[in-house]
């Protein structure tokens, strides 16, 4: 009996059903423990087949998504940010904008949970079968001056241009020379109508040319980033100050 196993194991890994050849042997005995039918050990060695290529299917899309932390929009703080409500957070869930390549501007003050958004938002997005690249707009102008000669940086911007989602942080945090505002406008020329964007910054539309440098070039990004997109304002105090530890505990070290 564990020859035959054996062999049907290579037989499933031949076919290339391996995680049903891992399991192979427990699924038996449970078969064997329930007395099930013909269907019903069959439906088992699909569904589990089925089930641990969407899991391993999406452990590799938040691998190569690069998010800097795992946080989904339940973990969102939703009462402490008046500016969006649950029906509307419902409503970015669902992905409906995505599926419809809409692209996402996320606004405000620092640590006010734009990036806490857009993660729980490519998160969403990954589940449900989309491919999701993160980066910030530092990492994002990096790559695209040493895509020429570098291949890690090659590698990373093939996947970023085929993604469906593509979110990036802190656009416009640090002012950009003419030659970056180029390629950035390059980029997003490529990604129009094919994936949607999230973008977040504390600077609205209307001050990117100042940091751009180039009228003409923001002029050109904004007329493909502003046709199909919904701008999100939020504001309030920072959480992550609101919310900081300190080392001294509950008194000042005045007291």
């Amino acid at each position: 009996m564990t020859g035959s196993v054996q062999m049907m194991q290579e037989q499933f890994r031949h076919l290339r059903m391996t995680e049903t050849a891992s399991e192979l042997p427990a699924i038996l005995r449970k078969a064997e423990q329930s007395s099930w039918t013909y269907q019903e050990f069959l439906q088992e060695l699909i569904v589990h087949e089925l089930k641990r290529r969407e899991e391993k299917s999406v452990e590799k899309r938040l691998k190569w998504a690069k998010f800097p932390y795992h946080k989904t929009l339940e973990e969102f703080h939703l009462n402490e940010q008046q500016s969006l409500s649950t029906r509307q957070l419902n409503q970015l869930k669902e992905l409906n904008w995505l599926e419809q390549q809409y692209n996402l501007i996320l606004m405000g003050p620092p640590g006010v949970g734009k990036t806490h958004i857009a993660i729980g938002l490519g998160i969403e997005a990954i589940q449900k079968g989309f491919k999701v690249t993160f980066s910030t707009m530092g990492e994002l102008v990096h790559l695209l001056k040493t895509y020429e000669y570098i291949r890690k940086s090659q590698t990373q911007l093939k996947r970023l241009k085929e993604s469906d989602l593509v979110i990036i942080d802190d656009l416009m945090y640090m002012a950009m020379d003419q030659r970056e505002a180029n390629l950035f406008f390059h980029l997003v020329n490529e990604l129009y109508e094919r994936s949607s964007i999230i973008l977040t910054s504390n600077k609205g539309p209307e001050q990117w040319g100042e940091l751009m440098g180039d009228q003409g070039i923001t002029t050109a990004i904004l007329d493909r980033l502003l046709q199909r997109v919904e701008v999100i304002r939020l504001n309030g105090d920072s959480y992550r100050i609101k919310h900081r530890t300190t080392i001294f505990g509950e008194k000042s070290v005045q007291n």
